[in-house]
């Protein structure tokens, strides 16, 4: 009686997991589709640091993906945490980006711009994470905010909301 329980436990912790790794893999994805947009409609040009949050934004879609595709509730568990941590790598990140970089003429051989040319990202997807402008030049509003405010809130949406749903789902 108690094995059963039991499982039914887990499958329920589970089930509480799933439903926010699945919406952080829609608003993941829909970040990076409202910066191609940005991008490619409006003309907003992005700079290296710009580039950096869309793959972090990605790497969290994966790594939730992962999440839902793994049985283990032990995995399930690592892979929220990892993109948690993903997305506090994601905030720091837009921090960076409206503190330092912004006011910056060139961001060649920050960060950013050394992780991207390392994964040779700009050859493989240009149309997705080519570079166009520098910092300075990338400094954008939209709705009278910074542009990595936006990045930034929602990276600390996810991870919130990952970190409430592992708290959750111990047992």
């Amino acid at each position: 009686m108690s094995s059963v329980l039991t499982s039914r436990t887990q499958s329920s912790q589970q089930a509480t997991l799933a439903p926010v790794l699945a919406a952080t893999i829609v608003l993941c994805l829909a970040a990076v589709s409202v910066a191609l947009v940005s991008q490619h409609v409006f003309g907003m040009r992005p700079c290296p640091w710009c580039i950096l949050q869309r793959v972090i934004f990605l790497v969290i879609a994966l790594v939730c993906g992962a999440a839902l595709i793994v049985q283990s509730r032990r995995a399930r568990r690592f892979f929220a945490g990892l993109a948690a941590l993903l997305g506090i790598s994601g905030v720091a990140s837009a921090v960076y980006q409206h503190k330092v970089a912004a006011s910056m003429f060139s961001c060649n051989l920050t960060l950013a711009d050394k992780i991207i040319t390392a994964m040779q990202l700009e050859s493989a997807l240009p149309y997705v994470f080519k570079i166009e402008a520098s910092c300075a030049d990338a400094a954008v509003d939209l709705l009278g905010l910074p542009y990595e405010y936006w990045g930034g809130a929602l990276f600390a949406l996810i991870s919130v909301a990952l970190i409430v749903a592992l708290f959750k789902t111990r047992g």
